[in-house]
């Protein structure tokens, strides 16, 4: 079990260094490699939700404050916060 969820834990971080853009490959690593091993499961599952999002969207929402869809989850407001 403990093998399965670092396998999980690394394509978290895998999608999260490889978006498209630059600029969201570099916060969402930090952001990620900084609570990936505080999350727990709950929070890991909502990761993966949240880092299905378009770059756009996660970046609206971490720059303006949109309030869309991706505020629904309990780690959005961590990232909001989250400064590199």
């Amino acid at each position: 079990m403990a093998e399965e969820l670092e396998i999980f834990k690394k394509k978290l971080l895998y999608r999260a260094s490889y978006r498209g853009t630059k600029e969201m490959d570099i916060l969402l690593t930090n952001f990620v490699k900084r609570y990936i091993n505080e999350f727990n499961n709950s929070e890991l599952k909502e990761l993966e939700k949240f880092l299905k999002y378009d770059d756009e969207i996660i970046l609206d929402f971490y720059n303006n404050d949109i309030n869309n869809d991706i505020a629904k989850y309990s780690i959005s407001k961590i990232f909001k916060n989250f400064k590199l």
